[in-house]
């Protein structure tokens, strides 16, 4: 039986994710064992010809070149993973998708006429097929390593479709909103990170993106409750998925600041 291998492709994003694989240090050695690192530039200039197994893919696609690069990986990929809130949701840099990028371009570069950009950042999943979302900015070492063993084992990973306060519960944390009033969007917030903000008494900030069918529109009034303004609550839901609907299209309801 041949060793399976991994590859790792970056598109738009910081590299914050793939930082997490190389992080993982020990374990990472371990998994080496198993699987052959095909295509890893974060971590090695060798590069071997596809196809792969699985394929990481960092990031989201915001150019012409993007955009076709993206659908040849999912051509030599049996499996393909989108990894952080960049690649799920086409990340921080989605704002893009509510301004003008001319603007943008005329601003930031001194010859934007060199610039090839698209108008928009958009999530793997808009591009091509996606086998599995890992979310958050970063990903979740945990989950990352949990998918990888699983997909090795030949069996599906375990990916929570929860909340937040699902994880709160399981590691006994205490609801920061409740006892102390610390506003916190864990109710809306897919689960997969083990509630890390709110078990260090910070409200969940939302870079997992919203779980299924979020309740938002519940959850305004006891964000501003709980001292949030109209201005706070816009920025803290067109973060990290400003993109998504769930999140970008809720109610406009609340009183102007």
């Amino acid at each position: 039986m041949s060793t399976p291998t991994l590859a790792v492709w970056k598109f738009t994003s910081c590299d914050g994710c793939q930082l997490t694989l190389l992080d993982c240090e020990d374990e990472l050695l371990a998994l080496a064992g198993r699987i052959r690192i095909a295509h890893f530039l974060e971590a090695s200039s060798a590069v071997e010809p596809g196809p792969y197994d699985v394929s990481l893919v960092e990031g989201s696609v915001t150019t012409p070149k993007e955009r076709h690069r993206i659908v040849e990986i999912r051509r030599q990929s049996r499996r393909l993973v989108a990894i952080g809130a960049c690649a799920t949701h086409g990340g921080i840099q989605a704002l893009r998708n509510f301004a003008d990028i001319t603007e943008f371009t005329s601003v930031v570069y001194a010859d934007p006429q060199y610039i090839s950009t698209l108008a928009t950042s958009t999530a793997i999943s808009e591009h091509v097929p996606v086998d599995f979302e890992l979310r958050g900015c970063p990903i979740d070492r945990r989950q990352l390593l949990d998918t990888l063993t699983a997909l090795l084992a030949g069996r599906e990973p375990d990916i929570p479709n929860t909340s937040v306060c699902t994880e709160c519960k399981r590691r006994g944390t205490t609801c920061i909103m409740v006892a102390d009033g610390i506003p916190c969007l864990g109710p809306v917030t897919q689960a997969g990170c083990g509630a890390l903000c709110p078990a260090y008494h910070r409200g969940c900030y939302g870079c997992f993106g919203p779980m299924a069918k979020p309740n938002v529109r519940a959850l305004l009034p006891i964000l501003r409750v709980n001292g949030m303004t109209p201005g706070e609550i816009d920025r803290v839901f067109t973060t990290f998925a400003a993109a998504e609907p769930d999140f970008a299209e809720r109610d406009h309801d609340e009183p102007p600041e």
